[in-house]
């Protein structure tokens, strides 16, 4: 069974890759542990028929599960390719470092743990391959030369980074230039309208020098800013996710004057919370695409109707300011 998108979106690129994405990333951290297989499925096959082609996995997803190893979400997702045989029509990323087999960033722990997430997912190349963690025992030296080789073996296309600080990530250029390495194209932040660091700690301003392609991570805030959770009580609700007590941190005054916000302009769109709050990361300086996960179908079609949803320079300053 092939399958074909139902709707087209604009694409844009990675970076100075060559690879083509549209402006929203499916996190399928979700995958071996709040979504089971035939659920994981559902959710990628309505990714890929709402224009979705970008997918975003680990490792180390999902390790922290009694009774998981470790590569779980890198397995559903190779099965799921496999089924459905549609490798061309996707940009798969993945991370190296958080694998309880395969922990940090040595050369040694890097090349065995790219060839077991090629084997999870069953393909050749790796489309966008992050370092996850950076790894302060390690030369940073040693972590450059290796990811660059993995281009030059062609069992990845693109380098990029994830939880590294704006002067790590320009040692990493300024090695990987000396060295005549191949360079990071992407950057994985912590970023969404409640948590607002990237802005000030130089990372923003990295990625716009390097031109990395910026794909921002708990874009939702753990499930805050879809409007889930309203009052404490809601972390303890039948059908609470996982990650409702971090969700429930963010409901402060700060917090639900974000909520307020998003509450009316998502009404003036006809649109879920959801798809205003990843609309709003989507059209901040730097950022490519955010990465959002679902557990169901259901729960998808609020995050692909970002495709669709522009915010007017009114509505981004209100959105800015009641989470200033």
């Amino acid at each position: 069974m092939t399958q074909n998108p139902t709707t087209q979106i604009a694409r844009t690129r990675i970076g100075t890759s060559e690879l083509e994405i549209t402006p929203l990333a499916l996190g399928a951290n979700v995958f071996g542990w709040t979504a089971d297989r035939d659920a994981s499925f559902a959710v990628l096959d309505a990714f890929v028929a709402g224009g979705g082609n970008f997918i975003d996995t680990a490792d180390g997803y999902s390790h922290w599960v009694p009774g998981h190893s470790g590569g779980e979400s890198e397995t559903i997702i190779g099965e799921w390719l496999a089924e459905r045989g549609n490798r061309d029509s996707v940009v798969i990323a993945t991370k190296v470092s958080t694998h309880p087999q395969f922990p940090g960033l040595a050369a040694s722990n890097i090349h065995a743990a790219v060839d077991a997430s090629l084997a999870r997912l069953g393909i050749d190349t790796i489309d966008l391959y992050y370092a996850h963690f950076d790894d302060a025992e390690t030369p940073l030296e040693e972590t450059v030369e290796a990811f660059s080789a993995l281009v030059d073996s062609g069992k990845i296309r693109a380098i990029g980074v994830s939880n590294y600080t704006a002067e790590r990530i320009a040692e990493w250029f300024s090695i990987a230039r000396a060295g005549g390495f191949h360079l990071p194209v992407a950057l994985q932040p912590h970023y969404n309208l409640v948590e607002r660091e990237f802005e000030t700690n130089g990372l923003r301003e990295i990625a716009e020098r390097e031109q990395l392609a910026v794909f921002t991570y708990f874009s939702l805030a753990k499930g805050f800013l879809a409007g889930k959770y309203r009052e404490a009580t809601d972390a303890t609700a039948p059908g609470a996710s996982a990650r409702a007590e971090g969700a429930i941190a963010y409901l402060d005054d700060r917090g639900r004057a974000v909520l307020t916000a998003l509450d009316e302009i998502a009404a003036a769109h006809e649109v879920e919370v959801a798809t205003v709050a990843l609309a709003w990361l989507r059209q901040q300086p730097a950022v490519t695409a955010p990465i959002a996960s679902g557990r169901t179908p259901e729960q998808l079609a609020a995050l692909l109707a970002t495709f669709a949803t522009e915010l007017s320079d009114a509505e981004l300053v209100r959105l800015t300011a009641a989470s200033a």
